[in-house]
Protein backbone atom coordinates (compact mmCIF):
# COMPACT_ATOMS: atom_id res chain seq x y z
CA UNK A 1 0.00 0.00 0.00
CA UNK A 2 1.37 3.41 -0.98
CA UNK A 3 2.00 5.78 1.94
CA UNK A 4 -0.08 8.94 2.08
CA UNK A 5 1.88 11.94 0.78
CA UNK A 6 3.49 14.60 2.95
CA UNK A 7 3.58 18.36 2.47
CA UNK A 8 6.67 20.45 3.23
CA UNK A 9 5.90 24.14 3.73
CA UNK A 10 8.90 26.34 2.94
CA UNK A 11 9.19 29.85 4.40
CA UNK A 12 12.50 31.46 5.44
CA UNK A 13 14.37 28.16 5.03
CA UNK A 14 14.94 27.83 1.30
CA UNK A 15 17.47 24.99 1.44
CA UNK A 16 17.71 21.19 1.51
CA UNK A 17 20.66 20.77 3.89
CA UNK A 18 20.17 21.29 7.64
CA UNK A 19 16.45 21.46 7.11
CA UNK A 20 14.92 19.40 9.94
CA UNK A 21 11.41 19.57 8.48
CA UNK A 22 12.63 18.01 5.23
CA UNK A 23 14.72 15.41 7.05
CA UNK A 24 11.75 14.39 9.18
CA UNK A 25 9.58 13.82 6.11
CA UNK A 26 12.38 11.97 4.31
CA UNK A 27 12.63 9.51 7.20
CA UNK A 28 8.99 8.51 6.75
CA UNK A 29 9.60 7.35 3.18
CA UNK A 30 6.36 8.98 2.07
CA UNK A 31 6.23 10.93 -1.21
CA UNK A 32 6.67 14.68 -0.71
CA UNK A 33 5.31 17.83 -2.28
CA UNK A 34 6.70 21.23 -1.35
CA UNK A 35 4.80 24.49 -0.94
CA UNK A 36 5.74 28.16 -0.81
CA UNK A 37 3.05 30.74 -0.02
CA UNK A 38 3.55 34.42 -0.78
CA UNK A 39 1.30 35.78 1.95
CA UNK A 40 0.71 39.50 1.65
CA UNK A 41 -2.86 39.29 2.93
CA UNK A 42 -2.63 38.00 6.50
CA UNK A 43 -2.91 40.75 9.13
CA UNK A 44 0.23 42.29 10.61
CA UNK A 45 2.60 40.42 8.27
CA UNK A 46 5.04 43.05 7.00
CA UNK A 47 5.34 42.89 3.19
CA UNK A 48 8.83 42.35 1.82
CA UNK A 49 10.76 45.33 0.53
CA UNK A 50 11.69 45.65 -3.12
CA UNK A 51 15.24 44.26 -2.86
CA UNK A 52 14.09 41.30 -0.75
CA UNK A 53 11.37 40.52 -3.28
CA UNK A 54 14.00 40.40 -6.01
CA UNK A 55 16.13 38.00 -3.94
CA UNK A 56 13.14 35.80 -3.14
CA UNK A 57 12.38 35.35 -6.84
CA UNK A 58 15.90 34.12 -7.57
CA UNK A 59 15.93 31.89 -4.50
CA UNK A 60 12.63 30.24 -5.39
CA UNK A 61 13.92 29.51 -8.88
CA UNK A 62 17.01 27.77 -7.53
CA UNK A 63 15.00 25.92 -4.87
CA UNK A 64 12.56 24.65 -7.50
CA UNK A 65 15.46 23.35 -9.59
CA UNK A 66 17.11 21.71 -6.57
CA UNK A 67 13.88 19.96 -5.60
CA UNK A 68 13.21 18.85 -9.15
CA UNK A 69 16.45 16.81 -9.09
CA UNK A 70 14.70 14.68 -6.47
CA UNK A 71 11.37 14.62 -8.27
CA UNK A 72 9.72 16.89 -5.70
CA UNK A 73 7.41 19.57 -7.10
CA UNK A 74 7.40 23.06 -5.61
CA UNK A 75 3.87 24.44 -5.52
CA UNK A 76 3.71 28.23 -5.53
CA UNK A 77 0.61 29.92 -4.19
CA UNK A 78 -0.28 33.51 -3.35
CA UNK A 79 -2.78 34.54 -0.68
CA UNK A 80 -3.51 34.07 3.03
CA UNK A 81 -1.62 31.08 4.39
CA UNK A 82 -4.45 30.21 6.79
CA UNK A 83 -6.53 29.31 3.75
CA UNK A 84 -3.94 28.06 1.31
CA UNK A 85 -1.92 25.62 3.46
CA UNK A 86 -4.96 23.56 4.55
CA UNK A 87 -6.37 23.83 1.03
CA UNK A 88 -3.20 22.41 -0.58
CA UNK A 89 -2.86 19.75 2.13
CA UNK A 90 -6.43 18.63 1.45
CA UNK A 91 -6.00 18.59 -2.35
CA UNK A 92 -2.81 16.56 -1.91
CA UNK A 93 -4.35 14.20 0.61
CA UNK A 94 -1.40 14.84 2.90
CA UNK A 95 -1.24 12.87 6.13
CA UNK A 96 1.63 15.01 7.45
CA UNK A 97 2.56 18.66 7.08
CA UNK A 98 6.00 19.79 8.22
CA UNK A 99 7.53 23.24 8.50
CA UNK A 100 10.22 25.14 10.35
CA UNK A 101 9.09 27.89 12.71
CA UNK A 102 9.73 31.50 11.80
CA UNK A 103 10.14 34.55 14.02
CA UNK A 104 7.56 37.22 14.66
CA UNK A 105 4.45 37.55 16.81
CA UNK A 106 1.98 37.72 13.92
CA UNK A 107 3.75 34.86 12.14
CA UNK A 108 3.58 32.75 15.30
CA UNK A 109 -0.15 33.35 15.71
CA UNK A 110 -0.71 32.44 12.07
CA UNK A 111 1.31 29.23 12.40
CA UNK A 112 -0.60 28.19 15.51
CA UNK A 113 -3.91 28.79 13.76
CA UNK A 114 -2.81 26.72 10.77
CA UNK A 115 -1.56 23.94 13.03
CA UNK A 116 -4.93 23.83 14.81
CA UNK A 117 -6.79 23.72 11.51
CA UNK A 118 -4.63 20.88 10.16
CA UNK A 119 -4.92 18.92 13.41
CA UNK A 120 -8.70 19.30 13.25
CA UNK A 121 -8.53 17.65 9.84
CA UNK A 122 -6.58 14.73 11.36
CA UNK A 123 -3.31 15.75 9.74
CA UNK A 124 -0.11 15.41 11.70
CA UNK A 125 1.93 18.61 11.97
CA UNK A 126 5.69 18.57 12.55
CA UNK A 127 7.38 21.83 13.54
CA UNK A 128 11.06 22.58 14.09
CA UNK A 129 13.45 25.43 14.91
CA UNK A 130 15.90 25.88 12.05
CA UNK A 131 16.31 29.66 11.80
CA UNK A 132 18.36 30.11 14.99
CA UNK A 133 21.00 28.36 17.02
CA UNK A 134 18.82 28.56 20.13
CA UNK A 135 15.01 28.76 20.14
CA UNK A 136 13.68 32.00 21.65
CA UNK A 137 13.20 31.70 25.37
CA UNK A 138 16.00 29.18 25.89
CA UNK A 139 18.91 31.57 26.54
CA UNK A 140 18.38 32.74 30.11
CA UNK A 141 20.31 34.76 32.64
CA UNK A 142 20.44 34.39 36.38
CA UNK A 143 17.03 36.03 36.71
CA UNK A 144 15.45 33.33 34.59
CA UNK A 145 14.78 35.83 31.79
CA UNK A 146 16.51 36.73 28.57
CA UNK A 147 19.65 38.75 29.41
CA UNK A 148 19.14 42.41 28.56
CA UNK A 149 22.66 43.13 27.29
CA UNK A 150 24.41 41.49 24.38
CA UNK A 151 27.51 40.56 26.37
CA UNK A 152 25.50 38.75 29.04
CA UNK A 153 23.32 37.10 26.38
CA UNK A 154 26.41 35.95 24.51
CA UNK A 155 27.94 34.46 27.65
CA UNK A 156 24.72 32.66 28.53
CA UNK A 157 24.34 31.30 24.99
CA UNK A 158 27.91 30.01 24.91
CA UNK A 159 27.19 27.93 28.01
CA UNK A 160 24.89 25.91 25.78
CA UNK A 161 27.71 24.09 24.02
CA UNK A 162 25.79 20.94 23.13
CA UNK A 163 24.58 22.15 19.76
CA UNK A 164 23.97 19.25 17.42
CA UNK A 165 25.84 19.38 14.10
CA UNK A 166 23.99 20.49 10.95
CA UNK A 167 21.99 17.87 9.11
CA UNK A 168 23.11 16.82 5.64
CA UNK A 169 20.63 17.01 2.80
CA UNK A 170 18.64 13.75 2.65
CA UNK A 171 20.02 11.32 0.09
CA UNK A 172 16.79 9.49 -0.54
CA UNK A 173 13.82 11.66 -1.37
CA UNK A 174 10.67 10.79 -3.25
CA UNK A 175 8.27 13.21 -4.86
CA UNK A 176 4.54 12.80 -5.33
CA UNK A 177 3.31 11.55 -8.69
CA UNK A 178 0.86 14.40 -9.08
CA UNK A 179 0.73 17.73 -7.27
CA UNK A 180 -2.09 20.27 -7.00
CA UNK A 181 -1.94 23.19 -9.40
CA UNK A 182 -0.08 26.29 -8.29
CA UNK A 183 0.59 29.82 -9.41
CA UNK A 184 3.52 30.84 -11.58
CA UNK A 185 6.51 32.65 -10.16
CA UNK A 186 5.89 35.42 -12.67
CA UNK A 187 2.42 35.97 -11.21
CA UNK A 188 4.08 36.85 -7.89
CA UNK A 189 5.46 40.00 -9.59
CA UNK A 190 8.54 39.96 -7.36
CA UNK A 191 10.97 41.43 -9.88
CA UNK A 192 10.95 45.03 -11.13
CA UNK A 193 10.14 45.60 -14.79
CA UNK A 194 9.36 49.22 -15.59
CA UNK A 195 11.77 50.49 -14.53
CA UNK A 196 14.09 47.53 -14.01
CA UNK A 197 16.34 48.82 -11.23
CA UNK A 198 17.78 45.40 -10.34
CA UNK A 199 20.77 45.37 -12.72
CA UNK A 200 23.19 46.14 -9.89
CA UNK A 201 21.72 43.35 -7.77
CA UNK A 202 22.10 40.85 -10.59
CA UNK A 203 25.73 41.89 -11.04
CA UNK A 204 26.49 41.70 -7.32
CA UNK A 205 24.91 38.41 -6.24
CA UNK A 206 24.60 34.72 -6.94
CA UNK A 207 21.51 33.42 -5.17
CA UNK A 208 20.52 30.02 -3.80
CA UNK A 209 21.75 27.25 -1.57
CA UNK A 210 24.71 26.27 -3.76
CA UNK A 211 25.78 29.91 -4.02
CA UNK A 212 25.57 30.23 -0.21
CA UNK A 213 27.86 27.22 0.27
CA UNK A 214 30.31 28.62 -2.28
CA UNK A 215 30.28 31.98 -0.55
CA UNK A 216 30.99 30.34 2.81
CA UNK A 217 33.90 28.36 1.38
CA UNK A 218 35.37 31.47 -0.23
CA UNK A 219 35.04 33.41 3.02
CA UNK A 220 36.82 30.73 5.04
CA UNK A 221 39.55 30.45 2.42
CA UNK A 222 40.15 34.15 1.81
CA UNK A 223 38.25 36.44 4.17
CA UNK A 224 38.04 34.92 7.64
CA UNK A 225 41.74 35.17 8.39
CA UNK A 226 42.13 38.75 9.60
CA UNK A 227 38.37 39.17 10.13
CA UNK A 228 38.67 40.46 13.71
CA UNK A 229 40.30 43.70 12.53
CA UNK A 230 39.62 43.68 8.79
CA UNK A 231 35.83 43.46 9.21
CA UNK A 232 35.73 47.21 9.93
CA UNK A 233 37.41 48.12 6.64
CA UNK A 234 34.96 48.65 3.77
CA UNK A 235 37.93 48.97 1.41
CA UNK A 236 39.06 45.39 2.17
CA UNK A 237 37.39 42.03 1.54
CA UNK A 238 37.14 40.71 5.09
CA UNK A 239 33.38 40.31 5.41
CA UNK A 240 31.36 37.20 4.63
CA UNK A 241 28.46 38.69 2.60
CA UNK A 242 26.43 35.74 3.85
CA UNK A 243 23.69 37.86 5.44
CA UNK A 244 21.12 37.62 2.61
CA UNK A 245 21.69 33.87 2.34
CA UNK A 246 21.00 33.63 6.09
CA UNK A 247 17.99 35.91 5.78
CA UNK A 248 16.28 33.58 3.31
CA UNK A 249 17.55 30.41 4.92
CA UNK A 250 19.67 29.29 1.98
CA UNK A 251 22.20 28.40 4.64
CA UNK A 252 21.67 27.97 8.37
CA UNK A 253 23.51 29.63 11.28
CA UNK A 254 24.42 26.16 12.46
CA UNK A 255 26.15 25.41 9.16
CA UNK A 256 28.15 28.63 9.48
CA UNK A 257 29.08 28.03 13.11
CA UNK A 258 30.28 24.47 12.58
CA UNK A 259 32.17 25.33 9.38
CA UNK A 260 34.07 28.11 11.12
CA UNK A 261 34.84 25.97 14.15
CA UNK A 262 36.08 23.20 11.85
CA UNK A 263 38.40 25.70 10.14
CA UNK A 264 39.83 26.65 13.54
CA UNK A 265 40.30 23.01 14.56
CA UNK A 266 42.07 22.36 11.24
CA UNK A 267 44.44 25.26 11.87
CA UNK A 268 43.18 27.16 8.84
CA UNK A 269 42.16 30.36 10.66
CA UNK A 270 43.08 31.98 13.99
CA UNK A 271 40.69 31.44 16.87
CA UNK A 272 40.40 35.19 17.47
CA UNK A 273 39.03 35.77 13.97
CA UNK A 274 36.57 32.91 14.30
CA UNK A 275 35.44 34.16 17.72
CA UNK A 276 34.65 37.60 16.29
CA UNK A 277 32.63 36.05 13.48
CA UNK A 278 30.77 33.86 15.97
CA UNK A 279 29.98 36.99 17.99
CA UNK A 280 28.31 38.45 14.89
CA UNK A 281 26.19 35.32 14.59
CA UNK A 282 25.21 35.76 18.21
CA UNK A 283 24.28 39.42 17.66
CA UNK A 284 21.81 38.08 15.08
CA UNK A 285 20.66 35.57 17.68
CA UNK A 286 20.30 38.33 20.30
CA UNK A 287 18.21 40.40 17.90
CA UNK A 288 15.80 37.55 17.20
CA UNK A 289 15.42 36.68 20.87
CA UNK A 290 14.72 40.37 21.47
CA UNK A 291 12.09 40.30 18.72
CA UNK A 292 10.33 37.47 20.54
CA UNK A 293 10.06 39.67 23.64
CA UNK A 294 9.54 43.00 21.87
CA UNK A 295 7.60 42.13 18.70
CA UNK A 296 7.03 45.75 17.68
CA UNK A 297 10.69 46.84 17.67
CA UNK A 298 10.34 48.29 14.16
CA UNK A 299 7.69 50.75 15.38
CA UNK A 300 8.31 51.44 19.09
CA UNK A 301 11.27 52.77 21.04
CA UNK A 302 12.40 49.99 23.36
CA UNK A 303 13.44 52.67 25.83
CA UNK A 304 10.20 54.64 26.34
CA UNK A 305 12.01 57.81 27.43
CA UNK A 306 13.00 58.18 23.76
CA UNK A 307 9.38 58.97 23.00
CA UNK A 308 10.26 62.49 24.17
CA UNK A 309 13.00 62.89 21.56
CA UNK A 310 12.46 65.99 19.35
CA UNK A 311 12.84 64.42 15.92
CA UNK A 312 12.92 66.78 12.95
CA UNK A 313 10.64 66.52 9.93
CA UNK A 314 12.83 67.29 6.93
CA UNK A 315 11.91 65.44 3.75
CA UNK A 316 14.61 67.18 1.71
CA UNK A 317 17.43 66.02 3.98
CA UNK A 318 15.95 62.51 4.20
CA UNK A 319 15.86 62.37 0.39
CA UNK A 320 19.48 63.55 0.15
CA UNK A 321 20.51 60.87 2.64
CA UNK A 322 18.67 58.17 0.68
CA UNK A 323 20.31 59.26 -2.59
CA UNK A 324 23.84 59.51 -1.17
CA UNK A 325 24.01 63.29 -1.54
CA UNK A 326 24.83 64.41 2.00
CA UNK A 327 28.22 65.91 1.14
CA UNK A 328 30.00 63.41 3.43
CA UNK A 329 31.78 60.95 1.13
CA UNK A 330 31.71 57.88 3.43
CA UNK A 331 27.98 58.33 4.06
CA UNK A 332 27.28 58.87 0.38
CA UNK A 333 29.38 55.87 -0.66
CA UNK A 334 27.41 53.66 1.72
CA UNK A 335 24.03 54.86 0.55
CA UNK A 336 25.00 54.46 -3.09
CA UNK A 337 26.40 50.98 -2.44
CA UNK A 338 23.04 50.13 -0.87
CA UNK A 339 21.08 51.36 -3.88
CA UNK A 340 23.35 49.70 -6.41
CA UNK A 341 23.89 46.32 -4.74
CA UNK A 342 21.17 45.93 -2.10
CA UNK A 343 23.82 45.62 0.59
CA UNK A 344 26.10 47.84 2.66
CA UNK A 345 29.24 47.17 4.68
CA UNK A 346 28.39 46.85 8.39
CA UNK A 347 30.77 49.58 9.61
CA UNK A 348 29.27 51.97 7.08
CA UNK A 349 25.74 50.97 8.10
CA UNK A 350 26.52 52.27 11.59
CA UNK A 351 27.93 55.52 10.22
CA UNK A 352 25.02 56.27 7.88
CA UNK A 353 22.48 55.38 10.57
CA UNK A 354 24.19 57.62 13.09
CA UNK A 355 24.28 60.42 10.52
CA UNK A 356 20.53 60.23 9.92
CA UNK A 357 19.47 59.89 13.56
CA UNK A 358 22.07 62.14 15.20
CA UNK A 359 23.43 64.58 12.63
CA UNK A 360 20.07 65.20 10.97
CA UNK A 361 17.84 64.28 13.95
CA UNK A 362 15.51 62.37 11.62
CA UNK A 363 13.53 59.57 13.28
CA UNK A 364 15.37 56.25 13.08
CA UNK A 365 12.16 54.62 11.83
CA UNK A 366 12.52 56.49 8.53
CA UNK A 367 15.95 54.92 8.08
CA UNK A 368 14.78 51.48 9.15
CA UNK A 369 11.99 51.64 6.60
CA UNK A 370 14.41 52.63 3.81
CA UNK A 371 16.77 49.80 4.72
CA UNK A 372 13.80 47.41 4.79
CA UNK A 373 12.97 48.34 1.20
CA UNK A 374 16.51 48.41 -0.22
CA UNK A 375 18.51 45.73 1.62
CA UNK A 376 18.54 42.19 0.26
CA UNK A 377 19.25 41.01 3.82
CA UNK A 378 16.55 43.09 5.56
CA UNK A 379 14.94 41.07 8.32
CA UNK A 380 12.50 41.82 11.09
CA UNK A 381 15.02 41.45 13.92
CA UNK A 382 18.47 42.63 12.84
CA UNK A 383 17.30 45.65 10.90
CA UNK A 384 15.17 47.22 13.63
CA UNK A 385 17.40 46.18 16.55
CA UNK A 386 20.48 47.62 14.87
CA UNK A 387 18.76 50.91 14.06
CA UNK A 388 17.64 51.24 17.67
CA UNK A 389 21.15 50.39 18.86
CA UNK A 390 22.63 53.23 16.81
CA UNK A 391 19.88 55.71 17.68
CA UNK A 392 20.32 54.96 21.38
CA UNK A 393 16.70 53.89 21.92
CA UNK A 394 17.27 50.15 21.90
CA UNK A 395 18.22 47.43 24.32
CA UNK A 396 21.92 47.62 25.20
CA UNK A 397 22.13 50.56 22.80
CA UNK A 398 25.09 52.73 21.94
CA UNK A 399 25.32 55.69 24.35
CA UNK A 400 23.41 58.71 23.07
CA UNK A 401 26.59 60.76 23.10
CA UNK A 402 28.35 58.35 20.71
CA UNK A 403 27.97 60.32 17.50
CA UNK A 404 30.06 58.91 14.69
CA UNK A 405 32.19 61.50 12.92
CA UNK A 406 31.89 60.52 9.25
CA UNK A 407 35.21 62.20 8.42
CA UNK A 408 37.34 60.44 11.03
CA UNK A 409 35.50 57.18 10.41
CA UNK A 410 36.40 57.44 6.74
CA UNK A 411 40.02 58.36 7.44
CA UNK A 412 40.39 55.43 9.82
CA UNK A 413 38.59 52.71 7.90
CA UNK A 414 39.00 53.84 4.27
CA UNK A 415 42.37 55.60 4.51
CA UNK A 416 43.15 55.63 0.78
CA UNK A 417 39.58 56.40 -0.24
CA UNK A 418 39.26 53.13 -2.15
CA UNK A 419 35.70 52.52 -0.98
CA UNK A 420 34.66 56.11 -1.71
CA UNK A 421 36.26 55.98 -5.16
CA UNK A 422 34.18 52.89 -5.97
CA UNK A 423 30.79 54.41 -5.19
CA UNK A 424 31.41 58.16 -5.45
CA UNK A 425 33.43 58.25 -8.66
CA UNK A 426 33.14 62.04 -9.03
CA UNK A 427 35.71 62.28 -6.22
CA UNK A 428 38.19 59.73 -7.57
CA UNK A 429 40.74 62.37 -8.67
CA UNK A 430 40.86 63.99 -5.25
CA UNK A 431 43.97 63.19 -3.14
CA UNK A 432 43.46 60.58 -0.40
CA UNK A 433 44.16 63.06 2.40
CA UNK A 434 41.19 65.16 1.24
CA UNK A 435 38.81 62.46 0.02
CA UNK A 436 36.75 62.39 3.23
CA UNK A 437 36.41 66.17 3.57
CA UNK A 438 36.47 67.65 0.06
CA UNK A 439 35.12 70.99 1.30
CA UNK A 440 38.51 71.66 2.91
CA UNK A 441 40.40 71.23 -0.36
CA UNK A 442 41.96 74.33 -1.96
CA UNK A 443 40.04 75.64 -4.94
CA UNK A 444 42.82 74.78 -7.39
CA UNK A 445 42.91 71.19 -6.07
CA UNK A 446 39.17 70.87 -6.57
CA UNK A 447 39.43 72.33 -10.06
CA UNK A 448 42.22 69.90 -10.97
CA UNK A 449 40.03 67.03 -9.77
CA UNK A 450 37.06 68.28 -11.83
CA UNK A 451 35.00 69.03 -8.72
CA UNK A 452 32.65 71.98 -8.24
CA UNK A 453 31.18 71.77 -4.77
CA UNK A 454 27.45 72.31 -4.88
CA UNK A 455 27.37 71.26 -8.55
CA UNK A 456 29.30 68.06 -9.29
CA UNK A 457 29.28 67.02 -5.63
CA UNK A 458 27.17 68.52 -2.83
CA UNK A 459 28.37 70.64 0.01
CA UNK A 460 27.82 69.07 3.45
CA UNK A 461 24.22 69.13 4.62
CA UNK A 462 25.38 70.03 8.13
CA UNK A 463 28.61 70.93 9.89
CA UNK A 464 29.70 67.99 12.05
CA UNK A 465 30.57 70.01 15.16
CA UNK A 466 27.35 72.00 15.02
CA UNK A 467 25.28 68.87 14.37
CA UNK A 468 26.92 67.11 17.30
CA UNK A 469 26.14 69.98 19.65
CA UNK A 470 22.55 70.07 18.41
CA UNK A 471 22.17 66.32 18.95
CA UNK A 472 23.51 66.51 22.50
CA UNK A 473 21.03 69.27 23.30
CA UNK A 474 18.22 67.19 21.83
CA UNK A 475 19.23 64.18 23.90
CA UNK A 476 18.71 66.26 27.04
CA UNK A 477 14.98 65.73 26.43
CA UNK A 478 15.57 61.99 26.66
CA UNK A 479 17.70 62.26 29.78
CA UNK A 480 15.10 64.38 31.54
CA UNK A 481 12.37 61.92 30.56
CA UNK A 482 14.28 58.92 31.95
CA UNK A 483 12.85 57.29 35.08
CA UNK A 484 14.33 58.44 38.38
CA UNK A 485 15.92 55.06 39.02
CA UNK A 486 17.84 55.35 35.75
CA UNK A 487 19.32 58.68 36.89
CA UNK A 488 20.33 57.08 40.18
CA UNK A 489 21.99 54.21 38.32
CA UNK A 490 23.85 56.68 36.11
CA UNK A 491 25.23 58.45 39.19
Amino acid sequence: MTAAPSLLWFRDDLRLADNPALNALAETGAPIAALYVLDEDSPHIRPLGGASRWWLAQSLRTLKADLSHHGIPLILRQGPATRIVPEVASALGAATVAFNDRPGEAEGKLDRAITSRLNAEDRRVLRFCAHLLHPPGTVLGGSGRMPRTFSSFHRAALRERDLSPPLPAPKHLKGVARAPEGDTLESFALEPEKPDWAGGLRAAWNVGEAAARQRLSAFIDDGLKGYATGRDRPDLDHVSRLSPHLRFGEISPRQLLFAVRHAVDAGEVPGSDAAKFEAELYWREFSYHLLAEEPDIAQRNIQPNFDAFPWRECSGELKAWRRGLTGYPLVDAGMRQLWQTGWMHNRVRMVVASFLAKHLLIDWRGGEDWFWDTLVDADAANNAASWQWVAGSGLDAAPYFRIFNPVTQGEKFDPEGTYVHTFVPELKRLPAKLIHQPWTAPQDTLAAAGIRLGHTYPKPLVDHAAARDRALRAFEHVRKAAPAEAHAAAR
